[in-house]
C-alpha cells in the first residue's frame, strides 16, 4: 500500500474521526502528539472563537488530558506545598473535584518549571498522577483515591517533567532527575512495584532526563524507548530498550547529550524513533528492533550540529521530521536522513511541543502566540494566535476544539458557528 494517504482517503479518514477522539496522555494515547481530528481551529485570540476559560491560581507548565466528559488538570498551590489533580466539565469548564497531596520536601526547581509539570494519564475509568517528591496516585472518575505510593524526593536542581503512560495493567513513569533516578513499572491496580530499573542520577544543571518514554511495537515485541543522559565517567546520552512488562534492558543506541527534554519522535510506521538532546546537543535517528549495543547496526542517522537549546517534542509526517528550538526556530528534515528541508524564524521562545491534526501543525512560544504551520515540504505560516499569556504547555485536542494552558488560564478554542 502506498504510504502516502491519497486526498480522498484522508478525508473519509477525518470524516470518521471527526469529534470523537479522546486525549488521555501527554501527546496522546500513542504518545506521539498526533492528532486524527481534521477540523480544528486555525485562529483565536483572548476574545475570539473562545467556547470557555477558566482561572487557574498559580503558573503551571502541565497540559490537560481528555476523556469523554471530564478534562483532567494538574496544578501546584502554595507553591508546590499542596499538588492538585483538577477534573473539569468538559462543555463548560467547571470544576467537577480537587484532589490533592502534601509535599513537605523542599524542592528545587527553574523559575520557568513550576511544580506538577507531568500531565495526567487515564485509562477510561481511572486516572493517575505523578506528582513527584509529593508521589503518585490512581483516583477513578469521581474523586475516590484509589492507592497512593511515596516514591521519595526529586531534589534536581531544574526540577521533574516526565509524565506517566500507561501499557496493559502497568503504570509507567520515571522517577528524576537527580539522585536517585529510575525508571519503573506499578501495578495500575494498586501501585504495587512491578519493576524498576535505577538509572544515573547526578544533581547537576547540565545533565538529566525530563523526558517521558514511548511504547514502540518492533516485529512481535513492544519495546519501552527512554532517552537517557550519559553517565557519570563520560559516557555519552542514548536511547535505552527495555521490555515494558520486565524491565529487561533490549537495547542501547549511543549519541544523545547529557540534558534531555523531548520525548522519542516516533514514525508513524512505527519503524523509526529520533531523538533530541537540549543545550547544544546532538540528534540520531534509529530502527528499533535490535539487541544489546546497536549503535553500529541501527543508528539511521547522527547529528552533532550544535542547537543552542531544544525543549518541545517534535512530529514525524510523511517522512518529514519537524522540530522547534528555544531560539524561535522551526525547521523540516528528512526523517530518513536527517538532511535540512528548510528552517525559519517564526519568533519568541519556542517551548511548547508539536501537535499535528490533518496538514496542519501547531506550536506555541512562551508569551502566549500560538503559530499554525502546513506540515509540508514548503514553508508555510496559516496563522498566529496571541493570548498574551505566559504559555508553556502545548495544546491538547478534543472534540473538534483546542484547550490551551496558559499561566494564568485554562481556555477552549472552538471555531465560531
Amino acid at each position: 500500500m502506498n504510504r502516502r494517504t491519497t486526498p480522498f482517503c484522508l478525508l473519509l479518514f477525518c470524516a470518521g474521526s471527526l469529534h470523537a477522539e479522546n486525549w488521555p496522555a501527554w501527546r496522546g494515547a500513542d504518545g506521539t502528539g498526533v492528532s486524527r481530528e481534521c477540523d480544528l481551529p486555525v485562529r483565536w485570540s483572548a476574545t475570539t472563537n473562545i467556547r470557555w476559560k477558566v482561572p487557574l491560581p498559580e503558573p503551571g507548565n502541565s497540559t490537560p488530558i481528555v476523556w469523554g466528559d471530564r478534562v483532567f488538570l494538574t496544578q501546584g498551590l502554595d507553591g508546590g506545598k499542596r499538588r492538585t489533580l483538577l477534573a473539569l466539565d468538559r462543555k463548560s469548564g467547571r470544576q467537577l473535584w480537587q484532589r490533592e497531596l502534601a509535599c513537605s520536601v523542599e524542592e528545587t526547581s527553574h523559575g520557568q518549571n513550576p511544580p506538577c509539570s507531568a500531565s495526567p494519564v487515564t485509562d477510561g475509568k481511572h486516572v493517575f498522577v505523578y506528582l513527584a517528591s509529593a508521589g503518585v496516585a490512581a483516583y477513578d472518575f469521581n474523586g475516590n483515591r484509589l492507592w497512593h505510593r511515596d516514591l521519595g524526593p526529586v531534589l534536581h536542581k531544574w526540577g521533574n517533567g516526565g509524565s506517566p503512560l500507561l501499557y496493559r495493567d502497568v503504570l509507567i513513569l520515571f522517577h528524576g532527575p537527580g539522585v536517585p533516578s529510575s525508571l519503573m513499572a506499578l501495578k495500575k491496580s494498586t501501585g504495587e512495584t512491578v519493576w524498576k530499573s535505577d538509572e544515573v542520577g547526578i544533581n547537576s544543571p547540565v545533565f538529566g532526563s525530563w523526558s517521558t518514554p514511548a511504547v514502540v511495537r518492533a516485529g512481535q515485541r513492544d519495546e519501552l524507548v527512554m532517552p537517557l543522559p550519559g553517565d557519570e565517567i563520560g559516557g555519552p546520552g542514548r536511547f535505552q530498550a527495555y521490555d515494558p512488562l520486565t524491565g529487561n534492558v533490549l537495547w542501547q543506541c549511543a549519541g544523545l547529550g547529557n540534558e534531555v527534554y523531548a520525548m522519542p519522535i516516533v514514525a508513524p510506521a512505527g519503524d523509526l524513533i529520533v531523538g533530541i538532546s537540549g543545550h547544544n546537543g546532538p540528534t540520531l535517528a534509529v530502527r528499533p528492533g535490535g539487541s544489546g549495543d546497536v549503535t553500529q547496526s541501527h543508528r539511521v542517522w547522527h547529528s552533532a550540529l550544535q542547537i543552542p537549546q531544544r525543549i518541545g517534542s517534535g512530529i514525524i509526517h510523511d517522512d518529514l521530521l519537524f522540530l522547534s528550538d528555544a531560539n524561535g526556530f522551526v525547521e523540516c528534515l528528512a526523517a530518513r536522513t536527517g538532511e535540512p528541508i528548510w528552517k525559519e524564524r517564526l519568533g519568541g521562545d519556542l517551548w511548547g511541543s508539536l501537535l499535528l491534526a490533518g496538514d496542519k501543525l501547531y506550536v506555541s512560544n512562551l508569551a502566549g502566540d500560538t503559530f499554525v504551520l502546513r506540515a509540508a515540504r514548503k514553508f508555510e505560516v496559516l496563522a498566529k494566535n496571541s493570548i498574551g499569556e505566559p504559555t508553556y504547555a502545548p495544546l491538547a485536542p478534543s472534540q473538534g476544539e483546542l484547550l490551551l494552558r496558559t499561566h494564568q488560564h485554562l481556555y477552549c478554542i472552538g471555531q465560531a458557528p
